[in-house]
């Protein structure tokens, strides 16, 4: 079973349009959506749900108003200004202490040195994972809850449950939409995965983020190809990215033209080698076609 992720250096640059595509191309295969911090995937494939779980990443604290004592102890150890002395009375005091939830970091500190053990420290639900059916195959993919974080296990969560499926069903290849940037969630995207396309866009920001993926990769040792999307945008700077690929050791999978029939795809919730038979559609074949012997030849 093969692994391949596509990351990009910034949101944006068109990594989950060619994702859609690449899901309609292949066969035997497992999509995993990783970008779990704004995933969007589903709006394109329109998963129908089979399986749901929650998903905790940390815990959280809460002050229990009727063993509270006002000491005050909780809002002097914490250091996120997350306490608030407002809570409601007890029949011994007038007011308690209470905990924010959206301020709270769930270090327990606050919980550790309540010498009332009024301070509750419990798991909490940041998110949700679900396993699904699409019209391209078996899809694993989550949603994070709103300001919510640790989205790295989230992540790893999702690989490995899509994985799993791929050996339950016998099927030979998993493709991640991973996350932008060089973060956590990258980090988990990418780390053990046989194959990374870095999807990029011909402006300044698009050549920067580059560098930054193509060393992180480097640092992993996962063998990394270059796509440029919207190339023909600014044909100067897509030159640039190719000469920054070669200096930093990686090889050009394909570029891909500005095509105004990927926008109408979206809209019609089709990725657009469903919409279309040339044009852009015919960029994203020739570059899936890359990708894919590239990943025989390492097999080799």
């Amino acid at each position: 079973m093969k692994e391949i992720v596509v990351i990009s250096g910034k949101g944006g640059t068109g990594k989950t349009s060619i994702v859609a595509s690449f899901a309609v191309l292949a066969k035997n295969t497992v999509l995993a959506d990783c970008d779990v911090d704004a995933a969007d995937l589903h709006l394109v494939l329109e998963p129908r749900i089979v399986r749901r779980n929650q998903f905790s990443g940390g815990s959280q604290a809460r002050i229990m108003p009727g063993h509270c004592t006002a000491c005050g102890k909780c809002e002097e150890v914490c250091r996120f200004d997350a306490i608030f002395y407002d809570g409601p009375g007890n029949g011994r005091v007038a007011k308690t202490y209470r905990v924010d939830p959206i301020a709270c970091e769930g270090c327990g500190v606050c919980a550790y040195f309540c010498a009332e053990n009024a301070i509750e420290f419990a798991p909490v639900v940041n998110g949700e994972w679900f396993v699904s059916d699409t019209r391209c195959g078996p899809m694993v993919h989550a949603r994070l809850g709103v300001a919510q974080e640790n989205s790295g296990k989230l992540v790893s969560i999702v690989r490995t449950e899509a994985k799993k499926l791929a050996e339950q069903r016998n099927l030979d290849l998993v493709i991640i939409d991973g996350s932008p940037g060089i973060g956590c969630p990258v980090i988990a995207s990418i780390s053990g995965a046989d194959l990374v396309l870095v999807v990029t866009e011909p402006t300044l920001s698009g050549l920067h983020d580059l560098g930054r993926v193509a060393d992180l990769t480097k640092h992993f040792g996962i063998e990394t190809l270059v796509c440029v999307n919207k190339w023909d945008l600014n044909k100067d700077i897509s030159l640039e990215i190719e000469r920054l690929a070669s200096r930093k050791g990686l090889s050009m999978a394909g570029n891909v033209r500005y095509d105004r029939a990927v926008t109408e795809a979206q809209i019609a919730k089709k990725s657009v080698v469903e919409y279309r038979e040339n044009g852009v559609a015919t960029d994203i074949k020739e570059l899936w076609t890359g990708v894919v012997l590239l990943m025989n030849e390492n097999t080799r």
